[in-house]
């Protein structure tokens, strides 16, 4: 069975759930990690007042025994604290939809004058679902010695030029979890804090840019033979399937259309000294294939770029119309952010990792992780011994 997963439940419903099916047996489920993941996701300067209700912890109600996977489904419970959907009084109706928000397209989809049919769903709450099913998929990566790494780039016009690398993650990292922000440069994680907090006093929102990158992903994820094989498509698809992200890039992105191609193309070298890497020893001195090259893996780490808008519900709110009456009114104000990229930034990290462990397991299926681990450990032998390896030697 492909990896998948699927989530349920609304934002002030009784709990969220996240099913996740076709993980092999025998993955050990690092349930400090995806409650940290969980913990990040609700963390971030510019947080609303939301996230002091919850505690989000993930319970797993099937496919685990003695904390192991045992390769049947996944079903993860997430509980709202803030459970009052059908509280009339605490959550009434919303007939003043919010400009760039679901409310309105909801309520005409739905035929409803009530846009809190359609908020309790399309609200971010639902993304700790999904940040819980990718971290499940992460600490599976982690056994094919995957890495994952996800951070916020910029936010309005602040933005840091750090440049992940194989050799420099790590203490990126720890910077990273040491920001407010979730930026791991200091000195535009302050300058980001700051711009944030000014658009908090003129009542509006901010939005910015996030970046994943993915270490260790053998060449070959993927295919060039479906179009809906190729990683580089499931993975935009997966990131813009998260709430207010608007584009998309892998590696430089648009900017490959404002250069030729002789300044696009990463140069390819061999290196016999590093032929038990897993790029197998083809270097590239630049990267701006993102690591996906016919919608495939191509040994060099994989980059996302997601462009976050700013969150719909203005303090200070923007016309709309009621409804109801018709009557040209201010959008409604909901209990929300100022800024959510830090936790954005989670949230890609998380549904990045998931689209590469799917790819993984397409590629080194089994019902176990000890079959798992060994496809892989065998496809690499046999790439690293070409020519021989396609003469059956």
């Amino acid at each position: 069975m492909p990896l998948s997963y699927r989530t349920a439940g609304e934002s002030h419903g009784p709990a969220l759930i996240a099913l996740v099916e076709g993980l092999p047996a025998g993955v050990e489920l690092d349930v400090e990690f995806i409650d940290g993941e969980l913990r990040r996701r609700q963390g971030g300067y510019g947080r609303g007042g939301r996230q002091r209700i919850e505690s989000d912890r993930a319970t797993f109600l099937s496919g685990v025994r003695r904390g192991k996977t045992i390769g049947s489904p996944i079903a993860i419970e997430i509980k709202n604290a803030d459970s009052r959907i059908d509280d009339l009084e605490r959550t009434p109706p919303v007939h003043r939809p919010r400009p760039g928000h679901a409310d309105l397209a909801g309520s005409l989809k739905w035929l409803t004058t009530d846009c809190r049919e359609t908020l309790e769903r399309a609200s971010a709450r639902e993304t700790a679902a999904r940040v819980a099913a990718g971290a499940v998929a992460r600490v599976f990566l982690r056994a094919l010695g995957i890495e994952v790494f996800g951070f916020v780039r910029s936010t309005l016009d602040v933005r840091t030029e750090v440049a992940p690398a194989a050799a420099t993650w790590k203490a990126l990292r720890e910077a990273r979890d040491a920001s407010e922000v979730y930026c791991p440069d200091a000195a535009a994680s302050a300058a980001m804090v700051d711009r944030i907090h000014r658009t908090k006093a003129e009542k509006d929102t901010a939005g910015g840019l996030v970046e994943a990158h993915v270490f260790g992903c053998p060449p070959g994820l993927g295919s060039c033979m479906r179009w809906e094989d190729r990683l580089d498509a499931r993975l935009a698809g997966a990131v813009m399937g998260v709430q207010a992200f608007k584009s998309v890039e892998i590696g430089l992105g648009r900017e490959c259309a404002a250069r030729p191609g002789s300044q696009v193309h990463d140069p390819i070298a061999f290196d016999p000294a590093a032929r038990q890497e897993r790029h197998l020893g083809f270097a590239r001195t630049s990267n701006n294939a993102g690591g996906l090259e016919g919608g495939m893996t191509n040994g060099m780490p994989v980059v996302v770029v997601a462009a976050m808008k700013p969150i719909a519900t203005l303090g200070k709110g923007m016309p709309s119309v009621d409804l109801v009456t018709k009557a040209d009114v201010g959008s409604q104000y909901e209990r929300s952010d100022v800024s959510a990229i830090a936790a954005a930034s989670v949230v890609v990290e998380n549904v990045v990792g998931f689209e590469i462990a799917r790819a993984a397991l397409d590629k080194f299926a089994g019902d176990t992780m000890l079959e798992t681990t060994a496809a892989l450990e065998r496809y690499l032998d046999m790439a690293r011994r070409l020519p021989l390896a396609e003469r059956g030697q």
